[in-house]
């Protein structure tokens, strides 16, 4: 099911039939330098599963990128609730093929994930948990107008956390 369409790109949710395009992502080194490990092959069925959970009980989660032209997996992007400190705040999240980087594709399905947060499901403010040494990360997050708000423990070891807020509820009372 399509979610959203961007220039170059559709956000569409995860099907069964992709864990081997994900995989192929998950599992590269390099891709995954920031997690723990790469992702074996279970690890990224669950990582589907765990998504399409969400979409059932949250309204969204990971989606997802495929180029329009092509209708190749390239990565996933979306919305996920985490954890920080005592609080529940909802992360865009995004993860490129490293053939892809440095296209602008994560930049460009970021921006459509922060406006369907704030202008579908009216969401207040948005947040990335990025690790202090992921420079590209960091660069998406100013790109699509976040701001590093602090760092934290989590995950077992420290992030930053970036945050943007919904300008057009600024001052409403929300």
């Amino acid at each position: 099911m399509v979610v959203l369409e961007t220039q170059r790109l559709i956000l569409r949710q995860y099907e069964d039939e992709d864990i081997t395009s994900l995989h192929r992502i998950f599992s590269d080194p390099e891709t995954m330098k920031f997690y723990p490990a790469p992702f074996s092959i279970q690890q990224t069925q669950d990582w589907i599963k765990r998504n399409q959970d969400r979409y059932r009980n949250d309204g969204y989660g990971l989606w997802a990128v495929c180029l329009k032209e092509t209708n190749e997996l390239i990565g996933d992007c979306g919305l996920v609730k985490q954890k920080i400190n005592d609080s529940i705040e909802v992360e865009i999240g995004y993860h490129i093929n490293k053939k892809y980087w440095a296209k602008g594709f994560a930049t460009e399905a970021a921006i459509a994930c922060k406006e369907y947060a704030f202008d579908k499901l009216g969401l207040n403010k948005l947040i990335s948990i990025i690790d202090p040494k992921n420079v590209p990360s960091i660069r998406v997050a100013e790109k699509i107008g976040f701001t590093k708000e602090k760092e934290v423990f989590i995950f077992g070891k420290n992030h930053y956390i970036y945050s943007g807020v919904n300008e057009s509820n600024a001052g409403q009372g929300y």
